[in-house]
């Protein structure tokens, strides 16, 4: 079965994408060659791709070799890491193990370096310095120490609060 590129109409669809929506939807999407090129889709322009050089270069370089990845498999849910990165989703929370060696690469460059989620700002507004965080911390604080009835430290807080305030 041949599929008619979505973009031109004209040509056969080489290309065939399944695109997930925030919502959870499956969007489909087939182009032929020269309109995925034309889209940036397609790595170079003969189409020949080395799947084992674009899954070392994507997890990292050569921390985990195509082979490893392509054994990679959950023990509980039986997903394996070639479903999926087909589908985007994991299966169970075993996988974060059962993928980890892979995992830690793809979270590593998601967050810049960091293994661990380190949050986003936006990007107009400059991240706080440690004084305004140690403001919000402080204030919070004092609050908790007017509610203990503890006026005392209240005050040194409050002080501490106006040092850092004042220019």
């Amino acid at each position: 079965m041949h599929l008619p590129c979505n973009a031109c109409k004209k040509q056969p669809a080489t290309v065939h994408m399944t695109d997930i929506t925030p919502q959870g939807e499956k969007r489909e999407r087939h182009l032929c060659e020269t309109c995925a090129q034309k889209e940036g889709i397609t790595p170079n322009a003969q189409g020949a791709v080395n799947l084992n050089q674009m899954l070392t270069a994507f997890i990292g370089g050569g921390k985990v070799t195509a082979q490893q990845i392509a054994d990679l498999r959950c023990p509980k849910c039986k997903l394996s890491f070639v479903e999926f990165r087909n589908n985007g989703l994991l299966g169970c929370p075993c996988d974060y193990d059962a993928f980890e060696k892979a995992l830690v690469s793809l979270i590593e460059r998601a967050h810049h370096g960091a293994s661990q989620h380190v949050g986003k700002t936006p990007r107009k507004i400059d991240r706080p310095r440690p004084a305004e965080s140690d403001l919000i911390r402080l204030r919070r604080d004092l609050v908790k120490a007017v509610d203990n009835e503890q006026y005392e430290e209240a005050a040194r807080i409050r002080d501490r609060i106006q040092k850092i305030e004042t220019p």
